[in-house]
């Protein structure tokens, strides 16, 4: 079969839909994926070219090139391009760097970043002031002063009052908005802020222990963004999550690379990669994600989305939560490999944000070096990986976890598998078909609460120290600590290198 330049079959997606409607019954596999006909992408012809006009060096901008924004420029070639067409950033007499504050784009304009360029963020946070009426100024780049706000706030309680960051790129109101281009955006994360003795990510982590809220920009926000597309593009050291996709119908991201951060030892906390939310009909697909937080997090009221042939590295998994009070559904994953992250599958939630979450599909997956490679959680507690015990906080705002099947999972070193439901009138039902944790003893299998119904075949978890209900289909393997080992789903050749 043919191949892109990426090395990707140029079918994938079709194949990947019509495997997984002969493994499961075809109403509810159609209805647990985006809606629409997904295809790679095309970037349109350009409406202006911007030369480069400042020069990076081993990937860094020089201290006296911190007042040569390209801001308006940018925004100017933005605003005034015709709706199809790109605005280019392309290198230009051995430069290669763009230097900018907040972007806004319009609809149906792409910015298109070339090869060999990096469009990089300001640092500083003056430049992404909110500044509507009636906002606080002087925030952004700061921690709050006053007491810090509930871990789990209610999302009835009145928000804050205005103001901190602007987004990096933000897409508000604007449809078919592209972002596209063998080129990279890097936030600068790392990068002490001016004025300040500090950095965006060194703030993130002073604020953790007191659960305090700090102001930072993020570097992709879209709001009503229907038909949203980010392809090929290299997302680098987001000072905060990387892509935010709110209230959109029809948001692709294909063939996209995401490192943070670019410095191995570093530390980037909240740098979430993909995050649809209140969205629908979203596909990921092709894409690399190496990250210092969730590499997708799927937050609440997103229904209809496919996750299709991704490769995830550092980074706490394949995420659904923390918030899903207005619940999350229809979910598609097919062909992950997750190296290294903390949890594969991560379905987390608590009785302060939950709601109902169903028909989700995960299958031919691999990983290795995983943590907690299942973990469908209603204790969430504001950690890494989850607890195994209800931690009995109070709300009524309820997780409950239905019709989640998990074939085709294999997980090549041992970790810990969490399936629990809150209690006896939310019992989590989950199906397990060919799932295999390589080296799980008993003692790594936990759960409360829950239904799991074994497949044809079956799985090597032993649910024996649990008080889990185990539910055998037709033909599936009799015995938990044999089952699934003969399953043709396999490993080998899928755990390469980041690209």
């Amino acid at each position: 079969m043919m191949r892109n330049r990426f090395g990707v079959r140029v079918h994938d997606v079709t194949s990947r839909i019509v495997v997984a409607m002969l493994l499961f019954p075809i109403a509810a596999t159609m209805r647990a994926q985006d809606t629409r006909q997904v295809a790679e992408p095309k970037i349109p012809a350009s409406c202006t070219q911007l030369p480069a006009q400042l020069r990076a060096m081993g990937d860094k901008l020089t201290d006296a090139d911190e007042s040569k924004l390209d801001t308006a420029r940018i925004q100017s070639a933005v605003d005034k391009c015709k709706p199809g067409m790109a605005v280019e950033l392309k290198p230009a007499d051995g430069n290669n760097a763009f230097l900018s504050g907040p972007l806004e784009m319009r609809a149906g304009v792409t910015l298109l970043i070339d090869e060999g360029v990096t469009l990089f963020g300001s640092r500083d946070p003056a430049a992404y002031e909110v500044k509507t009426e009636g906002s606080t100024p002087g925030l952004c780049g700061t921690i709050a002063t006053g007491a810090p706000p509930a871990v789990f706030p209610a999302p009835q309680r009145p928000a804050p009052a205005p103001g901190g960051c602007r987004p990096f790129l933000s897409i508000n109101d604007a449809k078919d908005v592209g972002i596209m281009g063998d080129g990279v955006i890097d936030g600068r994360g790392y990068a002490k802020l001016l004025g300040k003795e500090y950095s965006w990510w060194e703030m993130a982590r002073k604020a953790e222990p007191k659960n305090e809220r700090y102001f930072t920009t993020r570097m992709i926000v879209a709001n009503h963004a229907d038909g949203l597309v980010l392809y090929r593009i290299t997302l680098h050291n987001s000072t905060n999550f990387h892509v935010s996709v709110n209230q959109t119908n029809g948001f692709t991201a294909w063939a996209v690379h995401l490192l943070t951060p670019t410095t191995k030892g570093m530390d980037a906390r909240n740098t979430d990669g993909i995050d649809p939310g209140s969205s629908t009909n979203v596909t990921v697909a092709h894409c690399w994600i190496d990250n210092g937080d969730d590499n997708i997090a799927i937050k609440t009221g997103t229904t209809h989305m496919s996750v299709l042939d991704n490769h995830f590295y550092s980074g706490h998994g394949m995420s659904i939560g923390s918030e899903t009070y207005s619940g999350d559904s229809y979910l598609l994953v097919d062909g992950l490999t997750e190296d290294h992250t903390t949890s594969g599958i991560r379905i987390k939630s608590n009785v302060t944000r939950g709601g109902p979450v169903h028909d989700l599909t995960y299958q031919n997956i691999c990983m290795r070096g995983v943590k907690n490679p299942i973990a469908i959680s209603p204790y969430y507690a504001n950690q890494t990986t989850e607890g195994f015990e209800d931690p009995k906080y109070t709300g009524d705002r309820i997780p409950d976890y239905k019709a989640i099947r998990i074939r085709n999972v294999v997980d090549t070193t041992p970790g810990d598998v969490l399936i629990a439901g809150l209690n006896e009138e939310h019992r989590t039902e989950v199906t397990l078909d060919g799932v295999r944790v390589d080296g799980i003893t008993p003692l790594q299998v936990h759960g409360h609460f829950a239904t799991v119904t074994l497949g044809p075949l079956g799985t090597n978890l032993d649910f024996s120290a649990t008080d889990l209900k185990v539910v055998r289909a037709k033909q599936a393997s009799n015995s938990p600590g044999g089952a699934g080992q003969d399953t043709a789903f396999r490993c080998e050749g899928k755990f390469v290198p980041m690209q």
